[in-house]
C-alpha cells in the first residue's frame, strides 16, 4: 500500500515537474525568442497609424474658374457569387453599362455590357467561378460623385426588387437578404470640370494619382501638398491605456494655381479650331492666344483633343502632344515679319519702290513666287500683300544681307526656346550657311519653329518692338490664407525693334488683311476693326529626306487687333490639311479660325469697333451671280439686289437703268456694293469718293466713262477732276487707311466739307502701285479677286 501510494506520488510529481518544465521553456521561447514579434503584434491591437491624405491643389484660369480640382469618388466592387445568387446578373448589366458607358454612344454601351458580363462570369484555371470580388477597370475605378450617385440609385432599385420578392414569398426576417452584390468604397479623385478645355496645358493625374503630363506634372511640387498623420492608442473595446501616446500631424493641402488662360478665350478657340478641324482633317490644329503687352497665353488649344477625365479612351500616344510648343515646322511666308521689320528698321524697307516679281536668281538656284510668272513689275507694299517670295529676298538678301538678316532671326528668338514655363519646348532649327539658304530663309524656307515662337515675335512687333517671355502661370497661391507664394511678373529679354518700326510694320500688316482684292490675309478682316496678319503656307519637307511632299501642307495665320492698342494676339496652323490638292484653297483654313476667335474676344473683352470703320466686306465672301439690272427702275433694282443683302449706289437720277457695274453674269460677293447709272455718262456729275477704297472708285469712272489716275495706295484721300464730258480726267490721290483715320483734326474737317471721313463702301481692296490708268468701259477692278490667296512655301 505504502509502495503504491510513494510510485503516485513519485507520477503525479513527475507530471507536475514536467509540465513546469513545458511551461518554463513555453516562457522563455514566448518572451525571449517570440517576445519581439508578438510586441509588435499586440501594438497592431492597440496601435492606429493612419496616414491622412492632402487635399491637392486646384487649378483655375484668371478669373478663378476651376480647371482641375479634387473631388469625392468611389470605385465600384461586384460580387459575382451573391449576384447569381439573388438572380441580378442582368438588372446589373443593363443597369451599369449606360451609367458607365460615354454618353452619346449606343455602342460604347453594348461594349460595356459585354464587359461587366464577361467580370461576372470570370472563372478560375479549373474553370470554376470566381467566388470574390471583382472590379470594373478604368470604368469602374474613382468615378465622380454623380455617376455614383447613379450607381446608389440602382443599387436602391435592386434592393426594393428583392424585398418585393422576398415579402411575396412571406421569408422571416432570419431568412431575408437584399445584398446586390455591389458595394461603391469610397476614394478621393482628380476633378476637370471643363473636361478637354485646355487638357494639353493642364495634363492629368492617373487613377495611381501620379501626374502624367503637363502643368499637373511641372507644378507637382506646389500642387500635392504633404500627407498628415494619426497614431494612438487604446485596449481593446474602448478601455484606455496608462500614459497613452497620441500624437496627430495635420496634413497641409497643395497650393492653389492660377492660370493666365481666360476660360472663355479658351472656348473660343477650341470650338473655331474644332470646326476647321472636322472640315479639313488635318493631322493636327494647334491655336495661341495671347496678350501681345505682357505674353501672358490667353489660350493655347489642340486638335485634336482628349479628356483627363477619361483620358483611357484616347488611344493614339499623338493626341496628348502639346504641338504649340513640341512641334516644330518650316513657318513659311509668316516668318516674313522678320525680314520686314529687319528691312523697316534698318530704313531699307521703300514701300513704293519697284521690282521684277516672278522669280530671282540667286547663285546656281532659280527662287520663285507662288504664282511662277509673277505680277510683272509691281511695288514693294504690293509684294507684301500678294507675300511675293522675290519681295522678300531682294528685302533681305539684296537689301538686308546675310549678317544682318542672321541678326534679325536670332534677335527675334528664333532657334532659341522661348523659356515658357511648360515642359517639353523645342527650339526650332537655324543653320544657314550658303547664300541660296539665306536667300529661302527670307520668307520662312530652309529653317524651322514652333508656333510659340511665331506668337512671341509677332507679340515684339505688336507691343512696340519688346521680345517678352511667355507665361502660363500668373500666381501660386495657400489654400488656406490666400496668400501669393509665387507670382510671375511680365518679363521682356531684350529690345528687338524700334516703338516706331513696330507702329510702320504693324500698318503694313493691316494692309494684308484690309486689301480685299490681292490681300493674302483678307479672310481675316473683322468689320469696324483694324486687324494686323500674315499668312503662311508652307510645303513639307518628307521625313528623313531632303525634298517637299507633293501637296502636304502647313497652313497658318498670326494676326492681332485692334491694331492701335492690340489685346489680343492669335496665332493658328494646321498640318497637312485637306485642300483637295489646292494650296489656294489655304485661306479657307486658318484665317477664318482666326476671325472667329478674335471677333468673339474682342466682343467679350468690351472692346468697340472703331469709331471710323474700314471699308464693310465680310471676310468669306459668298459668290452669287450679278443680274441684269438694265431697264429697270432705281427701287425695282434696290429690290432685287436687296434680297442678297447688296447695296446699290445710283450714280445720277434718271428713271430707269442705264448702265452697271458689274456687267451682268459677273461673279461677286453677297455684301458688295454695285452702281447702276441712270443718266447718260457725259451728264452724270462726278460724286464724292473720298474715303472710298480705290476698287469703288475704279468702278465709278467705268461707269462715267472717265480716265482715272492714281498716286499712292490705299483709299482716296482726295480728287481733283480736269476736262469736260467725255474728255474728264479724274485723279485721285490715295492714302493708306491709318493716315485718314489718324489725320489732324483741322484737315478732317477740310475733308468734311467734300464727304464724310467715314464710308461704308462694300469692299476694301486697295490697289497697290505708283500709277494706274483705266479708260472709261473697260471693266473695273469689280471682278478682281486674285486667286492667288495664299502666302507662299
Amino acid at each position: 500500500m505504502t509502495k503504491k501510494v510513494k510510485l503516485r506520488s513519485l507520477l503525479i510529481g513527475g507530471a507536475f515537474t514536467l509540465l513546469f518544465a513545458v511551461v518554463v521553456v513555453r516562457l522563455y521561447f514566448v518572451q525571449v525568442v517570440q517576445g519581439e514579434w508578438l510586441l509588435a503584434q499586440a501594438k497592431t491591437k492597440w496601435e492606429l497609424d493612419e496616414k491622412i491624405p492632402p487635399i491637392r491643389g486646384s487649378i483655375m484660369d484668371r478669373n478663378g474658374k476651376l480647371l482641375a480640382e479634387d473631388a469625392p469618388a468611389y470605385t465600384i466592387v461586384l460580387y459575382p457569387q451573391t449576384i447569381q445568387n439573388q438572380g441580378l446578373e442582368l438588372d446589373i448589366v443593363k443597369g451599369l453599362a449606360p451609367i458607365l458607358a460615354p454618353e452619346n454612344d449606343p455602342g460604347a454601351v453594348s461594349a460595356m455590357e459585354a464587359f461587366i458580363r464577361s467580370r461576372l462570369n470570370k472563372t478560375r484555371e479549373d474553370g470554376k467561378t470566381l467566388l470574390g470580388e471583382t472590379m470594373l477597370g478604368n470604368d469602374g475605378w474613382k468615378i465622380d460623385a454623380v455617376v455614383g450617385d447613379r450607381v446608389k440609385a440602382l443599387r436602391e432599385e435592386l434592393k426594393l426588387k428583392l424585398k418585393t420578392q422576398q415579402d411575396a414569398l412571406k421569408l422571416t426576417p432570419n431568412q431575408r437578404n437584399i445584398d446586390t452584390g455591389i458595394v461603391l468604397l469610397p476614394e478621393q479623385k482628380r476633378f476637370y470640370p471643363a473636361e478637354k478645355l485646355a487638357s494639353h496645358l493642364i495634363g492629368y493625374m492617373n487613377k495611381e494619382n501620379k501626374p502624367i503630363m503637363g502643368l499637373e506634372q511641372t507644378l507637382n511640387d506646389y500642387l500635392k501638398g504633404e500627407p498628415g498623420a494619426l497614431y494612438y492608442e487604446k485596449a481593446p473595446r474602448g478601455v484606455g491605456l496608462p500614459d497613452p501616446k497620441n500624437r496627430y500631424t495635420p496634413a497641409v493641402n497643395g497650393n492653389n494655381i492660377k492660370l493666365t488662360i481666360d476660360k472663355n478665350i479658351q472656348f473660343y478657340m477650341e470650338s473655331a479650331i474644332d470646326k476647321m478641324y472636322d472640315k479639313f482633317k488635318p493631322k493636327s490644329m494647334t491655336a495661341i492666344a495671347v496678350d501681345p503687352h505682357t505674353m501672358e497665353i490667353l489660350g493655347m488649344a489642340n486638335a485634336p483633343s482628349f479628356n483627363p477625365n477619361r483620358y483611357w479612351d484616347t488611344k493614339d500616344p499623338r493626341d496628348f502632344m502639346n504641338h504649340a510648343i513640341a512641334s516644330q515646322y518650316e513657318p513659311g511666308s509668316t516668318f516674313k515679319i522678320v525680314t520686314l521689320a529687319g528691312a523697316v528698321e534698318e530704313g531699307l524697307f521703300n514701300p513704293e519702290e519697284p521690282f521684277q516679281s516672278g522669280s530671282v536668281r540667286v547663285a546656281d538656284r532659280t527662287l520663285h513666287d507662288h504664282n511662277i510668272s509673277g505680277w510683272g513689275r509691281i511695288s514693294f507694299l504690293e509684294g507684301l500683300k500678294r507675300s511675293s517670295n522675290v519681295a522678300f529676298v531682294k528685302l533681305g538678301l539684296e537689301k538686308l544681307g546675310n549678317e544682318r538678316l542672321r541678326q534679325y532671326i536670332d534677335k527675334f528668338g528664333f532657334g532659341s526656346r522661348t523659356g515658357i514655363d511648360i515642359p517639353g519646348e523645342v527650339k526650332g532649327i537655324v543653320n544657314m550657311k550658303y547664300a541660296p539658304e539665306y536667300a529661302t530663309a527670307t520668307y520662312g524656307q530652309g529653317l524651322t519653329a514652333t508656333l510659340l515662337q511665331q506668337t512671341s515675335a509677332y507679340a515684339a512687333v505688336a507691343n512696340g518692338g519688346k521680345l517678352m517671355r511667355p507665361y502660363v502661370v500668373k500666381e501660386i497661391m495657400d489654400p488656406e490664407t490666400g496668400e501669393t507664394v509665387k507670382k510671375t511678373e511680365p518679363e521682356v529679354i531684350r529690345q528687338v525693334i524700334s516703338e516706331k518700326t513696330s507702329k510702320q510694320v504693324g500698318e503694313y500688316l493691316e494692309q494684308v488683311v484690309a486689301d480685299q482684292a490681292i490681300g493674302t490675309g483678307r479672310q481675316a478682316y473683322i468689320d469696324g476693326y483694324r486687324i494686323a496678319g500674315k499668312t503662311g503656307t508652307a510645303n513639307k519637307v518628307l521625313p528623313g529626306e531632303k525634298r517637299y511632299a507633293e501637296g502636304k501642307w502647313v497652313i497658318s495665320f498670326i494676326g492681332y487687333a485692334p491694331l492701335e492698342n492690340p489685346r489680343i494676339l492669335v496665332a493658328i496652323v494646321a498640318d497637312e490639311p485637306d485642300l483637295g490638292g489646292d494650296y489656294h484653297r489655304g485661306g479657307e483654313v486658318a484665317a477664318p479660325a482666326f476671325r472667329e476667335i478674335v471677333s468673339q474676344t474682342l466682343r467679350y473683352l468690351g472692346i468697340a469697333p472703331s469709331v471710323v470703320a474700314p471699308p464693310k466686306t465680310p471676310a468669306v465672301v459668298e459668290k452669287t451671280k450679278m443680274p441684269d439690272l438694265t431697264g429697270l427702275s432705281l427701287d425695282q433694282a434696290k429690290g432685287q439686289m436687296n434680297k442678297l443683302g447688296i447695296t446699290v449706289e445710283p450714280l445720277g437720277k434718271g428713271s430707269a437703268v442705264l448702265g452697271q457695274n458689274p456687267a451682268a453674269d459677273t461673279e461677286i460677293g453677297t455684301s458688295q456694293r454695285i452702281y447702276v447709272l441712270m443718266d447718260k455718262a457725259a451728264d452724270v456729275a462726278v460724286p464724292n469718293l473720298i474715303g472710298k477704297s480705290f476698287r469703288d472708285a475704279l468702278e465709278v469712272c467705268s461707269l462715267l466713262a472717265m480716265t482715272c489716275q492714281s498716286t499712292g495706295e490705299g483709299y482716296v484721300a482726295d480728287q481733283s477732276l480736269s476736262g469736260e464730258g467725255e474728255s474728264r480726267n479724274l485723279t485721285l490721290t490715295l492714302r493708306p487707311y491709318s493716315e485718314l483715320i489718324n489725320e489732324p483734326a483741322g484737315d478732317s474737317a477740310k475733308k468734311d466739307e467734300k464727304a464724310p471721313a467715314k464710308n461704308n463702301t462694300a469692299d476694301n481692296g486697295s490697289a497697290a502701285g505708283t500709277k494706274t490708268n483705266t479708260q472709261g468701259g473697260a471693266k473695273s477692278g469689280s471682278a478682281s479677286s486674285s486667286k492667288e490667296n495664299q502666302t507662299t512655301r
